[in-house]
């Protein structure tokens, strides 16, 4: 039973019959008011006949002239209520008397002639004097039938009640009327509170209430409640690059996928943004669920076609049960997004199952996060920097400012860990500005003291976050204007994964870069999909071979940074090799071409201090 609207039927019925019976009030009230004003107009109508007829048969009455006295009551022959009249002389002997039927009216008691009038439930009786000089001579008493009265009475209510029914009936299809509206309202409310415009799903109110059950009947029977949680791989750069119009097509057809490789019991809600989550039924098993999230993984397998055009995305899923991670909701689904996470962090396009270690590992990087927030606002954060060598003269031609972070609380935290942590909590943009502002104070203050004749850039490295930030353009110019550093002494390094996120958009920053007189370098060059294409639009100054290929100059890698330093020197750009570590490699990229090397064989990330010796000295190694 749908309890509020039998409530609301109930309601509806009590006010509609409280309604009607005001009506019927006010219609007895104003049938009663006309029956008044009937009678007393009733009244009023035959007391001036009868003084009308007084006043005509005043001479009769003197005379006793009967036939003159019935000639002057012929004259109520045009009054239809009048049954009967008569004249009275004194000692109320009858005179003369007028009658339609029946008989005529008696002679007029004591009560009658005190009041003028007497009522009763069929007829009037009206009496007035005859006077002459002010003396009395005689009366006129008149009968008149209240038929009339009651026909008009009864046409009055007929109407009055026939137009408060009317009102009631109007006022009835009024309210249902309106409570269809509230009711299509209220369907249109809850449509919004618990499902998802874009993807037709359950939503996350929804969800919350759907595991509440489910959780709740697990307890009752003992049972468990599997719970994936899955975020869509790099769906950012489909949503940035093509629009959010292309990117909500693309979760409807997500959505569609995910509900036609799932079971009919299995209950799948979108959180928001591209996280959705799955909710398995009762008695789950952990092989049970794990299988659900190995359909996930190849539902999304095949492209997506999007107006014409193919995509691929895949999954990251994070798997938890009920009671085993937890023991109430909020719970679980934290530890299905601990899980999530680990698999992103584990390549993504995979699923990872919870457990205990998982948890530590996500407080460690809650309270890093925490960390991190701390030190950019109390300046523990510095700079190390890394030389860029030249081959042939063992001299320093470039530096790479890279941020380093000693934790009070952590230790030696390794970028490897705090970057990344950056990256995803949104720190990188704080961050990104105060390396950028940090290094070129710093090469402001080694070329002021003439430590850079040699030098052609301070490298810095910009990340995904800030190619998007609007303001990165005014940010530079004002950290070049607050430092005095030459905008040609400014070189800054975007990776071949950020550069292809969203290209179009790309292109113009790195053209605004270019006109400001700042170098600009390709890095981790090779490690990407970019397109050769796309590649000579790019207004780029230097690439970067990744340090993988590098390490692997025996192997394939050598293959593919031979490959790089030719395209290079095809295109005009100076190339640097990092990650440089033996003399072999050193030697292999030098015969290759390539003429800068970076890398452990020359010199570690150093602090300021100790880049300003190896500045002084012009040279490292022999």
């Amino acid at each position: 039973m749908n309890t509020p609207r039998v409530l609301g039927r109930r309601l509806t019925l009590v006010n509609m019959i409280t309604a009607g019976a005001a009506l019927l009030v006010a219609s007895l009230a104003l049938i009663g008011y006309q029956y008044v004003s009937l009678r007393g107009a009733l009244v009023d109508d035959l007391r001036t006949q009868a003084r009308i007829i007084g006043s005509n048969s005043s001479a009769a009455l003197m005379f006793g002239d009967s036939r003159a006295g019935e000639e002057t009551l012929q004259a109520l022959v045009y009054a239809r209520s009048v049954t009967g009249a008569a004249i009275f002389g004194s000692g109320m002997r009858p005179l003369a008397s007028y009658r339609t039927g029946g008989v005529a009216p008696p002679a007029p008691g004591a009560e009658l002639l005190a009041h003028g009038h007497s009522f009763s439930w069929q007829q009037l009786d009206v009496v007035e004097p005859v006077q002459v000089n002010g003396q009395p001579i005689g009366y006129v008493a008149i009968r008149a039938s209240l038929d009339g009265l009651y026909t008009r009475l009864a046409t009055y209510a007929g109407l009055t009640l026939g137009v408060a029914l009317c009102s009631l009936a109007l006022a009835w299809l009024l309210v249902a009327s309106m409570r269809g509206a509230v009711r299509r309202a209220e369907a249109h409310l809850h449509f919004l509170a618990h499902v998802d415009p874009v993807t037709g799903l359950p939503n996350r109110n929804e969800f919350n209430e759907r595991l509440a059950f489910e959780m709740a009947r697990a307890r009752r029977h003992q049972a468990s409640v599997g719970l994936l949680l899955l975020d869509l791989d790099n769906f950012k750069v489909v949503n940035d690059t093509l629009g959010h119009d292309r990117g909500d097509l693309l979760l409807q057809r997500v959505a569609a996928r995910l509900q036609q490789a799932l079971r009919a019991t299995d209950i799948i809600c979108r959180l928001g943004g591209d996280e959705f989550v799955v909710i398995v039924e009762q008695g789950a098993g952990d092989p049970e669920v794990e299988q659900v999230a190995a359909r996930i993984l190849l539902a999304l397998q095949a492209p997506f076609d999007l107006e014409g055009q193919q995509h691929y995305v895949t999954a990251s899923v994070g798997v938890s049960q009920y009671p085993r991670d937890a023991d109430d909701a909020r719970s679980l689904v934290r530890t299905a997004d601990t899980a999530m996470y680990h698999a992103k962090n584990r390549g993504k396009n995979d699923f990872q199952v919870f457990h205990s270690d998982m948890a530590a590992r996500a407080h460690k990087r809650m309270r890093m996060e925490a960390e991190l927030r701390r030190a950019l606002q109390a300046g523990e954060l510095h700079l190390h920097y890394q030389p860029q060598v030249d081959v042939a003269t063992r001299r320093i031609v470039g530096l790479e400012a890279l941020a380093r972070w000693d934790c009070p609380g952590l230790g030696a935290v390794p970028p490897s860990e705090f970057i990344p942590l950056a990256e995803e909590s949104g720190m990188i943009v704080p961050l990104g500005r105060w390396v950028l502002e940090a290094a070129c104070r710093q090469a402001a203050a080694w070329r002021a003291a003439g430590l850079l004749a040699g030098v052609d850039h301070i490298a810095v490295n910009l990340s995904a976050r800030q190619t998007k930030d609007e303001g990165l353009m005014d940010e530079i110019r004002r950290v070049l204007a607050a430092t005095g550093l030459p905008p040609q002494l400014l070189e800054l390094e975007i990776t071949e994964g950020v550069l292809m996120e969203n290209v179009h958009a790309n292109i113009a920053l790195l053209h605004q870069i270019q006109q400001a007189g700042i170098h600009l370098s390709i890095d981790d060059f090779g490690t990407g999909y970019s397109s050769l294409s796309y590649l000579k639009r790019f207004p780029i100054d230097q690439l970067k071979i990744d340090r993988s290929f590098v390490q692997d100059c025996e192997g394939q890698g050598g293959a593919i940074a031979l490959a790089v330093i030719a395209l290079a020197r095809s295109l005009g750009l100076r190339v640097v090799a990092e990650g440089a570590e033996t003399a072999a490699q050193v030697e292999f990229v030098a015969r290759a071409g390539c003429a800068v090397v970076q890398g452990f064989y020359f010199a570690r990330p150093l602090p300021a201090g100790e880049i300003t010796l190896l500045l002084q000295r012009g040279r490292i190694g022999d």
